[in-house]
């Protein structure tokens, strides 16, 4: 039997009568365990995205930056120490795989001062990450875990059972992410955000994958997420890792590969196994704080638009709508395709 599935560009929120005055009436905060997030926004766990600088600044406008894996236990420590303040007011998360060193990685992190770990693996709904996920619990019962990612509301059930205090929903719908085209797995991440909303628990969901605009973002938090996770739209920034070059076209690049693409494998663990990822450059964009702020602004703006003053309203209220072809050409600036 098949089932249709959407993907953002095939749905809309239709407009409601709104009574917001000013969009500074709306509160976009969210929580996940008993830390509160300001801006439902978490950086991606990848070496191209989330590193001290990265992490410092999504602390600095109230979303969560997760600092990848991709080295040892020392520079990941370091990158931590760099990214807290003397105080430890930042919220900084670190990414731990779930064999191998994922126990000390986490022990070391949390013994810097970093607020959530986050499991880190493709295919989450899996016996090693119900193993992972215990050990931790077990072992740190009082830090903020993260796991995924999974795509279907099983798997969101599953971790959400063995352990995890919030789930990244979405496989293979990342812009360097090839999964769904290697092994023919994947669900469109607005289908399974929307399908994993209506499992009766209140475990956290993460929408990671697919999203390309502050569009995508409110579609996120409407369809049932609490936050969003963000790669390429955050990537090319100043404080994404990574050396800013001048292309032969004159115009600033910087690499932005997926974690399993061959650059990404060859350069953190000398080798290569299933490539379901690429690597490629992205446009330089300048400081991650305009980025932040925009979207910020832009998510506000769409949960005005359903006359939403929180997350939790914009999810009551929404309605949605499904869009044709002709629809989504509409939906995008199309002046530059008239002749």
């Amino acid at each position: 039997m098949f089932k249709q599935c959407y993907s953002f560009d095939d749905v809309l929120l239709s407009p409601l009568k709104s009574d917001i005055e000013s969009r500074t009436e709306i509160d976009i905060g969210n929580n996940i365990k008993d830390i509160n997030f300001k801006l439902p926004i978490v950086s991606s766990p990848m070496d191209t995205v989330t590193e001290a600088s990265m992490a410092k600044s999504m602390s600095e406008h109230g979303g969560l930056g997760i600092i990848h894996r991709y080295n040892t236990i020392h520079q990941q420590v370091m990158k931590v120490n760099e990214a807290l303040l003397t105080d430890g007011s930042r919220k900084i998360g670190v990414a731990v795989g779930v064999s191998g060193d994922y126990i000390e990685r986490a022990s070391e992190s949390i013994s810097a001062g970093v607020s959530v770990v986050c499991v880190d693996i493709a295919h989450g709904h899996h016996s090693l990450m119900e193993r992972a996920l215990k050990s931790l619990k077990d072992r740190f019962g009082d830090i903020c875990i993260i796991a995924g990612n999974v795509a279907t509301p099983e798997g969101y059930y599953d971790l959400s059972q063995w352990g995890a205090d919030a789930v990244r929903v979405g496989i293979g719908g990342g812009s360097i992410c090839s999964t769904r085209i290697q092994t023919g797995h994947g669900v469109p991440t607005f289908q399974s955000v929307l399908a994993c909303s209506h499992v009766d628990i209140d475990t956290p969901i993460i929408a990671d994958g697919g999203i390309k605009s502050a569009g995508d973002v409110v579609k996120s938090l409407a369809a049932g997420a609490d936050f969003v996770m963000l790669g390429s739209m955050l990537a090319g920034t100043d404080e994404a890792p990574g050396q800013v070059f001048e292309a032969s076209d004159s115009k600033k690049y910087k690499v932005y590969r997926g974690m399993a693409s061959k650059e990404a494998q060859t350069a953190w663990r000398g080798s290569t196994s299933s490539l379901e990822g690429i690597s490629t450059t992205i446009p330089y964009k300048g400081s991650v704080d305009d980025i932040l702020t925009e979207l910020a602004q832009n998510i506000r703006s769409g949960l005005s638009y359903s006359g939403a003053k929180n997350i939790s309203e914009l999810r009551s209220k929404a309605n949605f709508i499904v869009q044709t072809g002709a629809g989504q050409t509409e939906s995008r600036t199309h002046i530059l395709n008239v002749r």
